[in-house]
This record gives structure tokens, sequence and C-alpha cells, in this order.
């Protein structure tokens, strides 16, 4: 079973274009016209092992918020169409990770609802041209698409830049967990039957 899918997305505010493989081997390309943002998607794709071709032109004249939201959007609907019925994968993943002085955790339920809860902070308002509230709206709108909870924590950090990559990197190692098949699971991974 291949599980890729594809997704445009064109708004008076965005057009985005994204195809991915969640069995790939992080292979990216990535053009946000956001250089921070593109580097912490890059990272995602590497680390959760996801193939991610995603290009976006958004009204970056007005500020940074519609392409942010839009990308997660466009990202989260293209993961749960490639999952499919979820049939034998894990459902749930748990990552920390360091980056130098930081550490943050990410915890993942692929239960076919949306829901986000984030504690993290940031002691300015901007890392390179990302505008650092947006890392939180970019979780909240991928938890959302994605149907999945996301629980991100950030238990430590004193540089900006170290404290976004640590929250990307486990995020994208608990999706890896998340998604992966599990030989032992048979069906959906729910007493329910389905998710």
């Amino acid at each position: 079973m291949k599980r890729k899918a594809s997704l445009s997305r064109k708004t008076k505010e965005t057009q985005i274009d994204c195809s991915l493989n969640l069995d790939g081997a992080g292979n990216y390309r990535v053009s946000t016209g956001l250089n921070f943002f593109n580097h912490m998607l890059e990272l995602f794709s590497k680390h959760s092992l996801i193939d991610l071709d995603l290009k976006s032109k958004g009204d970056l004249h007005v500020d940074d918020h519609h392409t942010v939201e839009d990308v997660a959007i466009v990202i989260g609907k293209c993961i749960d169409k490639a999952l499919g019925d979820k049939s034998g994968i894990n459902r749930y993943g748990t990552a920390f990770v360091p980056m130098d002085e930081s550490l943050a955790r990410c915890v993942i339920d692929l239960s076919g609802r949306g829901h986000c809860v984030f504690h993290a902070d940031f002691s300015r308002p901007k890392v390179s041209d990302l505008s650092t509230e947006m890392v939180e709206h970019f979780f909240r709108s991928m938890a959302e698409n994605l149907k999945a909870n996301i629980h991100v924590e950030l238990l430590y950090g004193k540089n900006n830049h170290h404290r976004a990559e640590a929250i990307f990197k486990s995020f994208a190692l608990a999706l890896r967990e998340a998604i992966s098949f599990n030989p032992r699971i048979m069906g959906v991974q729910s007493t329910k039957g389905n998710l």
C-alpha cells in the first residue's frame, strides 16, 4: 500500500501545492517565502522520514499568519488522506528532543479528533522572518486538520531558535512513531473499530 497524497489549496491569501509520502526517506523540497519556516519544515521532513514537496505563495506583504496557517492546514489534510483508514499503525507517538540547552516533548494520538495543547513560550517576537506566536498556531492548525491530539511542551530552553527546533523535531519523531506499522496490530488500534 502506497501512503501518498497530494493537495492544492488556493484562497485569496495563499496558493499552496503539497505532495508527500509517509513511507519516504525524509527528502524535501520546501518553499514558503519564509526562510526560518522553510528550515522548520525541512527538519520536520528529515526527522519524520516523510518525503515532502511543498510550495506556497502567500500574502507575506501583510504578515506571515496566512502562510503558516494554510501550510499547516494543507500538510495536515495530506497526512490524514495518506493514512487512509489507519489500519495497522501504532496510532500513538511520543518523543523528547534536545537541541543544545532546550528540551521539548511531543505526544500524538491519531484519534480522528483534532485537539492541541501547547505549552511553550519565546522571549522575542520573531526568529528570523517567522513570528514566534505562529509556532503555536501552526500546531493548532495541524491538529485540527490532521484530526489528531497533539500535545507540545517546551520543558526548558533559552535560545529561541533552539526552542523552535526542538519543538518541530519532537513533533516529527512522535509522528514518525504514530504512523509506523506494528505487525501485532490487526485492523485499527481502537475498540470502536475506526479512527
